[in-house]
């Protein structure tokens, strides 16, 4: 695995973790094996292609551990290892901080057409100036 030209510890599990869908993907993995058209159901909009890439991904850098059984058809399922279990801390930190989130933004009487989401997308943090 590539190293963070910082050596920021942050900087490392953001490389491995961060995008749209390899975090997600872990949460729905934490609940046990799954088929990849199970992985595919519980997060919708995720491409085909997208979590085909994500799983390699995690399975690369031991996180998943890919299972193929010899049935016929094929049946494969993916689950965590050891390490991949080791982030079920961070995840549930996550679930946490969208609930806050939700909640905070839920009760500001602004805009009530946009979601949580959009809201949170539109707020401009001082980096970003």
């Amino acid at each position: 695995m590539k190293r963070s030209a910082t050596g920021c510890s942050v900087e490392e599990a953001m490389r491995l973790l961060g995008g749209r869908w390899r975090l997600l993907l872990v949460s729905y993995l934490l609940d046990g094996p799954k088929r990849f058209n199970d992985l595919r159901r519980d997060v919708p909009g995720i491409s085909q292609r997208m979590l085909t890439l994500d799983l390699r991904a995690l399975e690369q850098v031991g996180l998943v551990q890919r299972t193929i059984f010899a049935e016929v058809p094929a049946r494969v399922e993916y689950q965590l290892t050891d390490d991949g279990e080791r982030l079920k801390p961070v995840v549930e930190v996550m679930r946490d901080f969208g609930l806050w989130l939700k909640t905070r933004i839920e009760a500001e009487p602004e805009n009530p057409e946009l979601t949580a989401v959009e809201k949170a997308q539109e707020v401009v943090l001082p980096s970003d100036a």
